[in-house]
């Protein structure tokens, strides 16, 4: 018995079909661009690779790793960092195309330093 001609033959989407998105970013290029994020925010010392093992409770070779780009940091590394890192926090919404998200964070930032000032202002007149 053949199947009626109004069945469909669905086709499974190959996973290699979907194309491939222009901010795909590699592992080497991730492994840079947080690099470069922690150098900014801790320097390149061996006092900064032992801040940041104290952070993250990561282990030394892996946060030398880090710092020299050899690897990145893990989901729950990469989320201590976040927590205390400014720098590698607008990396990582840079690396996601979510540059509007560090503008606002900028803006925030600013009036905070801002109300600070204005309130050391205010103590100095009186």
């Amino acid at each position: 018995m053949s199947p009626p001609k109004k069945d469909r033959k669905i086709q499974a989407i190959p996973v290699n079909s979907y194309p491939i998105q222009v901010n795909d970013i590699g592992s080497a290029a991730f492994a840079q661009t947080i690099a470069e994020a922690l150098h900014k925010e801790f320097g390149g010392t061996h006092a900064a690779v032992k801040t940041v093992v104290a952070l993250t409770k990561a282990n030394e070779r892996a946060v030398k790793n880090w710092f020299s780009a050899k690897n990145g940091p893990t989901g729950r590394h990469l989320v201590d960092l976040v927590r205390t890192s400014d720098e590698v926090l607008e990396a990582v919404l840079r690396m996601s195309g979510r540059s509007d998200l560090i503008v606002a964070k900028k803006l925030e930032d600013s009036k905070k330093t801002l109300l600070k000032m204005l309130r050391l202002i205010g103590e100095l007149q009186n």
